[in-house]
């Protein structure tokens, strides 16, 4: 149905592929509100169940302590291979806070590779597709609703980073998150169609609050991304407004080209 949907209002990506997953997502909402009926759901994974990680031993559990020299150059692995999808979701889900869920939306992933003399899996990266509405990077573009919406899908999220809890490299975080930044820029575009314009992430303050090398916070300071206040801290989930200023998140927001604020008010 929702394929048949997309077809009918022409809803795609850039790329030409359809908007399965908001399209599906919207069905869902029509019908909560009472605006539509749909058949029943078919048998299969129970609605809002994570995927199953499968358990094993961590490829990588020795202290790795060492100057990130020694471990040039850092590579950023695309996550295309069915082994490398196994690695990465259960790398997240066992040491990532938020674990693993399926990304609503566009989604690129990574892993974090050292290359040098002993190759290793540092971490995992995750870039999706943007929060609908975020009143801090809204106000700081300069957004009116209209614009917002047509030209939302020219930010990306970070919406998981994880340096291993064995990995102690100091500067290992901020230099991923710019090598990141370089890497996907370009990977997405060509993925989805899409010059991505701006990054942003949202940091739990109450998780991370020290200045340590691991800090997750600290480390896009570090890596210039810009702070423009907290979230309101419902969720994405939240359509009922129950959960205001439940769990607030930091937002740090990085320009991925210049003048940025003037080209996201004026994207067509």
């Amino acid at each position: 149905m929702a394929q048949t949907v997309c077809e009918l209002l022409d809803w795609h990506r850039p790329n030409g592929q359809p908007k399965m997953i908001e399209c599906r997502a919207l069905l869902e909402r029509l019908q909560e509100a009472g605006l539509i009926g749909l058949p029943a759901l078919q048998s299969g994974r129970p609605c809002g169940v994570g995927s199953s990680v499968p358990v094993s031993p961590d490829p990588e559990s020795a202290p790795l302590d060492a100057p990130l020299a020694t471990l040039q150059p850092i590579r950023l692995q695309r996550v295309a291979t069915p082994a490398q999808r196994t690695l990465w979701r259960t790398l997240i889900e066992r040491h990532h806070t938020l674990g693993h869920r399926v990304p609503f939306g566009a989604h690129l992933r990574y892993l974090i590779q050292a290359t040098s003399k002993s190759p290793a899996v540092l971490g995992c990266l995750q870039f999706s597709s943007p929060a609908w509405r975020l009143k801090g990077r809204d106000q700081w573009i300069g957004w009116d609703d209209a614009t917002r919406a047509r030209c939302l899908q020219q930010i990306i999220c970070n919406s998981r980073f994880l340096i291993l809890p064995h990995v102690r490299v100091p500067n290992l975080a901020s230099h991923v998150l710019a090598l990141a930044l370089r890497t996907v820029t370009s990977d997405w575009t060509a993925a989805y169609g899409v010059k991505p314009l701006l990054a942003e992430t949202l940091v739990d303050p109450a998780r991370f609050t020290g200045r340590s090398a691991g800090n997750a916070g600290h480390c896009y300071r570090v890596a210039n991304w810009i702070d423009v206040g907290l979230t309101a801290g419902r969720g994405r989930e939240d359509r009922q407004h129950l959960r205001h200023g439940a769990s607030p998140k930091r937002i740090w927001l990085y320009p991925l080209v210049p003048n940025v604020r003037q080209r996201l008010v004026q994207a067509q």
